[in-house]
């Protein structure tokens, strides 16, 4: 059975979308943290010849994101140059990349990689998928707040010119972040959307699919949790299976992915990793976006649910997967072996 079946659980785990403390992150305050130490250690390790990887790593990734900043702000009065612009001249590729997310506040960071995600010729769909369904109301809202400071546009409205279709609906309700944050669940009402999700997909020609964005796009965690069950008991299949065997392309991941941050979202995020480094050549975007914007929040949950799902931790398969500053600084952030 695998973990996006056993619904018994479900009703009484906690939700990383519900949950505000960072007790189960990697990366913690620095103790005995000191700015000016930091910053000239970093400005040792930029400013001499040749660049050394190791302490921007040790220095960035052994402090908090709240701590990088006063890092950032107190080497930009000392230099006049900004810590972001610095690491972009010193550093490249995929090593550049990390750090310079390590240095940007976590809703701007959000907000760049969808501003990425959009950019140019073709939409990349799975990064929105990912953001939007695994990120709390609070966390959109910030990150809409983000868009607006950094583009002077709104992010919906720039999603609008991007996407389309009832892909397009359902992402924007979500990235409204109005999803209802109540914690009362309505067993009555619980029953009626299993019953409408029913009626809307399996038991009839064709499927509804804005009954389904509707449902999954606006009720709560726990009311959701328990429209999941109800409708294991109406239909014998999951929710899960049903979209999976109703639907296709984006809109299918997209629902599929509420499902399962719906559940849990460290499961989720852990098989957005596996993904990443299966198969032929690896997707860096996606390991430095998934360690980055969690080590605070949910890594060791992430690492945890890695490991029951694909047998080894995740720690070794970075190991074995990437290399070089790269590879060291996303195994700083990672933490140990599980």
């Amino acid at each position: 059975m695998s973990v996006w079946d056993d619904l018994d659980l479900l009703l009484d785990s906690p939700s990383s979308l519900t949950v505000t403390s960072s007790a189960r992150g990697t990366v913690k305050d620095k103790a005995n943290f000191k700015v000016e130490d930091d910053v000239s250690a970093l400005r040792k390790a930029i400013e001499g010849i040749g660049t050394t990887e190791k302490t921007l790593i040790e220095v960035l990734t052994q402090s908090s994101n709240a701590q990088r900043q006063l890092i950032a702000k107190a080497y930009e009065k000392a230099t006049g140059r900004t810590l972001a612009a610095d690491l972009e001249g010193d550093t490249h590729g995929d090593f550049e990349d990390l750090l310079v997310a390590l240095v940007t506040p976590p809703a701007v960071y959000d907000c760049h990689e969808i501003i990425k995600a959009i950019k140019g010729a073709g939409t990349t769909e799975s990064t929105l998928t990912e953001i939007f369904a695994s990120r709390s109301n609070r966390q959109i809202k910030a990150i809409s707040e983000a868009y607006l400071a950094e583009t002077g546009r709104s992010m919906i409205h720039d999603l609008q010119s991007e996407v389309a279709g009832d892909y397009g609906k359902a992402l924007f309700i979500l990235a409204e972040g109005k999803r209802d944050e109540s914690t009362n669940v309505d067993a009555a009402k619980a029953k009626a959307d299993a019953k409408a999700l029913y009626e809307a997909g399996e038991k009839k020609w064709g499927t509804d699919e804005g009954k389904f964005i509707d449902i999954l796009c606006h009720r709560s965690i726990p009311q959701l949790r328990q429209t999941l069950v109800e409708y294991k008991n109406i239909s014998k299949k999951t929710l899960q299976e049903s979209i999976e065997s109703e639907m296709s392309g984006d809109l299918e991941e997209l629902l599929v992915a509420v499902v399962k941050c719906v559940k849990n979202v460290p499961a989720y995020l852990a098989e957005r990793l596996f993904k990443a480094m299966k198969g032929l050549g690896t997707t860096e975007s996606t390991l430095t976006r998934i360690l980055v914007s969690r080590s605070e929040i949910d890594l060791l949950d992430i690492r945890a649910e890695y490991k029951k799902l694909f047998g080894c931790s995740l720690y070794s398969q970075l190991e074995s997967e990437v290399s070089g500053s790269y590879g060291d600084a996303l195994k700083h952030l990672c933490g140990q072996q599980d």
